[in-house]
């Protein structure tokens, strides 16, 4: 009596045996022929398929431009060129002779002060007749001078600057989007230029 042919506990499938039609493997005296024949799902398969993709795409050389980079032909700048030319804006916001000057003291890692990038823009539209508006970046060292004048020690932090440059109120911790955003409107109205 001829015992039923025994079945791996577990099947191991390698992919470069998968449909392995190699002549020397065929000719090869010892049989390899595996008992195992595992078939995944159709949804493993097609979750399969997109990891491949995936994996392919992020590991693949890119060979075009960024499409999501706002100016093509702008180069990054080093820390401390930003922190130059952040200074640069600072000096002539201070120049520019208007009423106030809000520096926000941000960090390029902080998610919060990167949302409020687009509020920081409008802001500085609405009110572009008395109003300046500078990015300092808290973590280059350039603007460690600022930093402890001001005693900055959170982010997003909101600095009102009068037309000489000497410090009027600043925003409170960061506890919530909405908190930052009440804080820069309450500095904004200490400061705004009343209608007669």
């Amino acid at each position: 009596m001829n015992p039923a042919p025994k079945h791996p506990l577990f099947c191991l499938k390698w992919p470069w045996d998968a449909n392995n039609n190699n002549p020397q493997h065929q000719n090869n005296p010892i049989n390899t022929d595996n008992t195992c024949s595992f078939d995944t799902p159709w949804l493993f398969k097609s979750f399969k398929n997109l990891t491949a993709v995936a994996f392919n795409f992020i590991n693949s050389p890119i060979t075009q431009k960024n499409p999501f980079q706002f100016n093509q032909n702008r180069s990054v700048l080093s820390p401390q060129e930003q922190g130059e030319a952040e200074q640069r804006a600072f000096a002539a916001a201070l120049a520019s002779g208007k009423d106030a000057t809000v520096v926000e003291f941000y960090s390029p890692k902080c998610r919060l002060c990167n949302s409020l990038l687009g509020f920081v823009m409008e802001m500085e539209n609405r009110n572009s007749s008395w109003l300046n508006i500078v990015m300092a970046d808290a973590e280059n060292d350039k603007w460690l001078p600022e930093l402890l004048h001001y005693d900055i020690k959170y982010v997003p932090c909101f600095v009102l600057l009068d037309k000489n440059g000497n410090a009027l109120a600043k925003t409170g911790v960061p506890n919530s989007r909405h908190h930052v955003l009440a804080g820069v409107s309450h500095l904004l109205n200490t400061k705004r230029p009343r209608k007669d």
